[in-house]
């Protein structure tokens, strides 16, 4: 029997996951030696989702340092595992770019598009610039993710309230690292799908979804680690309140800047800016994109509405669920109507995109809270996370 708060207590990865992984990547790899379109955005989806878990939970603890917040401590090790994913998301993504670029239209040249920007997009989607850019965001995430991890590990050992405080430095500057590159790769790796359009706000929108998604990841590994015993005398109603109101609010966050961006393209009625909707509002893809305000914003926001809800671990994990798979389709409907036509297709590929997602995000970051003890031993705020009350 191990002590409280040791990484044995954290139940072993089921191998399930890790076959799961396996097999839906290979499927995916198959599909990309084949050529095939679908399988080139599946991979893109799902390297997308995975990274959009690493990046909301490295987000998470910057802002807990930054803001001097107490009430997440207690559970700080979830948002740190899961920007344990980060390494993989950039296998995956770097990959994508280095083996199969030609998936983004621009590849072979942006000659032909006309515009005020057409020089400047020649430019910046030079090919070598646009990978050597894709390889500083992630050097800037795992650098950053990988240096407030260390310190966190070093204050478990000794207690030197030093390394809050350095911890407290990297994110100040981290954040607005974050803020930049972040933008940026959403314009790099998603928006340039489309060359000839774009949003002002595309880059919030990223943000406001991967972060949702990764507090909906955090919820759920919180509520599961509290049945299985880890946290069990750790978590409160308290601390899944503050959660579900995150979860809440970000839902609610994530519906305006997407209303803001649909209204203001709607009401501007620019040939080249509406063809994105319009591409994605005919047929069975409009049922889709009608699909995808219901499960990011309508049931989080009526569900969690009132405060019981909130405090009822059943209820948040099954919304929590629900927004996961909003992200998903999410990212489905910005990348796969590019690559195939009027019908949103669902087979192969797409399934083995989620099996990868699942697999890979719970394989990585149970790996990574087994590394280290459940809670931050020694961090000068636990006491006050242990006693929380909203």
């Amino acid at each position: 029997m191990s002590a409280p708060g040791s990484d044995a207590d954290v139940p072993a990865t089921p191998r399930l996951w890790t076959v799961a992984a396996i097999g839906g990547g290979m499927t995916l790899v198959a599909g990309l030696v084949a050529g095939s379109d679908r399988a080139w955005a599946a991979w893109l989806v799902a390297g997308e989702f995975v990274l959009g878990l690493g990046l909301g939970g490295l987000f998470f603890v910057s802002l807990l340092y930054v803001t001097g917040s107490s009430w997440a401590v207690a559970f700080r090790r979830v948002p740190e595992a899961m920007a344990a994913t980060l390494p993989a998301s950039a296998i995956a993504i770097l990959a994508l770019l280095l083996f199969r670029p030609s998936g983004y239209p621009w590849f072979h040249g942006l000659a032909a598009h006309e515009g005020p920007l057409a020089a400047f997009k020649v430019a910046w989607l030079s090919y070598p610039f646009f990978v050597a850019r894709a390889v500083a965001y992630f050097v800037v995430w795992i650098v950053l993710a990988s240096a407030l991890v260390r310190q966190s590990r070093h204050q478990d050992l000794d207690g030197d309230e030093r390394h809050s405080s350095r911890n407290v430095a990297l994110s100040a500057g981290g954040l607005v690292l974050f803020a930049i590159t972040v933008s940026l790769a959403s314009f790099d790796w998603i928006m340039s799908l489309e060359p000839n359009w774009y949003s002002t706000i595309f880059a919030v929108y990223q943000f406001a979804g991967l972060f949702q998604s990764a507090l909906a990841a955090m919820i759920i590994a919180v509520v599961w680690l509290h049945r299985r015993g880890p946290l069990r005398d750790i978590l409160g109603e308290h601390h899944l309140h503050d959660l579900g109101k995150l979860l809440f609010a970000f839902s609610s966050f994530w519906m305006y800047i997407w209303f803001s961006q649909y209204m203001l393209i709607w009401y501007a009625n620019i040939p080249e800016e509406t063809t994105y909707y319009v591409e994605r509002t005919q047929g069975a893809w409009g049922v889709l994109f009608l699909l995808d305000m219901l499960l990011n914003w309508a049931v989080p926001f009526l569900v969690l509405l009132r405060r019981p809800p909130k405090q009822r671990p059943e209820i948040l994990v099954k919304v929590a669920a629900v927004v996961l798979i909003g992200r998903w389709l999410d990212l489905y409907l910005m990348i796969t109507p590019v690559k195939t036509g009027p019908v949103p297709p669902f087979g192969l590929w797409e399934v083995a995109s989620i099996v990868l997602v699942a697999g890979a995000s719970i394989v990585l970051v149970l790996r990574a809270l087994r590394r280290a003890p459940i809670v931050p031993l020694n961090d000068p705020l636990l006491a006050h996370s242990l006693h929380y009350h909203s």
